[in-house]
């Protein structure tokens, strides 16, 4: 068992260890979904909710019914119905409770299901040892990490649309070129705490 701190793994799930930037991990609907910060930060908000109760609930499903049974191969398969089940829930509450959200995010909301980061989440915790809280804490720091991370590039994507962009950097060149220049910066962090 992992004996990590759960504030250690809350504030590097956030900064060192963030899931997107330092594992790259749920990096298209971050590329095509940060283009305007409302945006950013509903998509960003379903991803905290469903990353912090999927990995909860993946961390139940998996250490007291598929490790008693001995069916921890069946562990992806497992995971991915809880994803797409909580995504399916928080699709349905975003149309209902904000049609404008659920239409800005279009297609991308129901590809929360098919997000890698949500996946890393969970097998991050199976593959760090990691005890409830521990996963409690990771769930939530991997979420706020990964909204973070869309919310600052959205902002910065902006600001763009009013920036002198040189020609051949137009379009995915500069937004692969600053998501790298983000990602180094977080990397940063990586002095103050490590998972």
């Amino acid at each position: 068992m992992n004996t990590t701190p759960v504030v250690i793994i809350f504030v590097a799930s956030i900064f060192t260890n963030n899931i997107l930037l330092a594992s790259f991990l749920g990096m298209c609907s971050f590329l095509v979904c940060s283009n305007r910060i409302d945006t950013a930060v509903g998509l960003g908000t379903a991803v905290i909710f469903v990353m912090f109760f999927t990995t909860a609930l993946n961390y139940v499903i998996y250490h007291y019914v598929l490790v008693p049974l001995k069916l921890e191969f069946l562990s992806y398969i497992i995971f991915i119905a809880v994803i797409a089940a909580f995504v399916q829930l928080v699709e349905m509450f975003v149309e209902r409770f904000s049609p404008k959200l659920y239409y800005a995010l279009g297609i991308f909301l129901p590809l929360i299901t098919v997000n890698c980061a949500i996946l890393g989440a969970a097998l991050f915790m199976v593959i760090r040892k990691y005890n409830f809280v521990q996963t409690l804490f990771f769930g939530l720091g991997a979420g706020i990490g990964w909204a973070l991370a869309i919310a600052l590039m959205a902002g910065l994507r902006e600001k763009m649309g009013y920036s002198n962009v040189p020609a051949p950097l137009k379009g995915p060149g500069i937004i692969m070129l600053v998501t790298g220049v983000i990602a180094m910066a977080f990397m940063g962090f990586a002095g103050i705490l490590k998972l």
